[in-house]
């Protein structure tokens, strides 16, 4: 499953990313979209970089993605500093807005699966309301148990859909994808994580500002510093130990 168009790789800490800004993605997706070929994009950010170093089911996922794109400015800024500089910050939040114009354009559809019953009929209006030509074939909430899911995945197949939203957090989300996706159907599927909350304005996004510096996810402790207080604690250590350490070899 490689990516349509050959974009330059950068391999940073072990994971290779795709050199492109969100432009080149979009492109990317509408030439897959318009051809026989099938594949799914990943976007990265700091944690999982650090979760699959030691999740192999998740770093395979990755590493068979069509297309990986950074989404985190720390990546894009440790890119620099290694001589692989990455053009740009790809966010997923940004590429569900922007792959649901895309759609709506082209005239293609979509599924949205995960979070709650209330909050997928929020980002359903949202998407609506912004793209009022969008086909949103169907949607179903992230709660289903792993006998449920060979249904799941037909009914998704029945939709007809082109593009698959899958936003049940990191990894049952690449999991789910990866386990069925020779019966999925759809021609293009992106785990969105928390950007269902987002879209459906559960949760507010990190000023322009605190997003430019990396502390998106200083932002996000605020918000739910319970959950993600040891999270953050540890992949945060983690990855700045790693970086010095690749910046003390080049």
């Amino acid at each position: 499953m490689k990516p349509l168009n050959q974009h330059n790789s950068r391999v940073i800490l072990n994971c290779s990313f795709h050199s492109v800004t969100e432009e080149d993605v979009l492109q990317w997706a509408k030439d897959l979209l318009d051809s026989s070929q099938r594949g799914y994009l990943t976007t990265v950010n700091v944690a999982m970089l650090m979760m699959m170093r030691t999740d192999k089911k998740l770093r395979n996922f990755i590493e068979s993605s069509a297309m990986t794109v950074a989404d985190g400015q720390p990546v894009i800024w440790l890119s620099k500093l290694l001589g692989r500089p990455l053009p740009q910050r790809v966010a997923g939040v940004d590429l569900c807005y922007s792959l649901a114009r895309l759609a709506a354009q082209n005239n293609k559809s979509l599924y949205l699966l995960g979070a709650t019953d209330a909050i997928i009929e929020h980002v359903q209006r949202r998407l609506k309301r912004n793209n009022p030509d969008l086909i949103i074939t169907g949607k179903s909430n992230g709660y289903f148990s792993d006998c449920q899911t060979p249904n799941m995945v037909q009914r998704i197949k029945d939709s007809g859909a082109d593009i698959l939203y899958v936003g049940m957090g990191v990894p049952r989300q690449e999991g789910f994808i990866q386990d069925n996706w020779e019966q999925l159907g759809v021609k293009l599927a992106i785990p969105v994580g928390g950007s269902f909350d987002v879209i459906a304005g559960c949760k507010r996004r990190a000023p322009k500002w605190m997003q430019s510096f990396g502390l998106e996810w200083c932002f996000r402790l605020l918000q739910e510093p319970r959950r993600l207080a040891k999270r953050y604690a540890v992949t945060n250590t983690k990855f700045i130990w790693l970086s010095v350490k690749a910046l003390l070899r080049r």
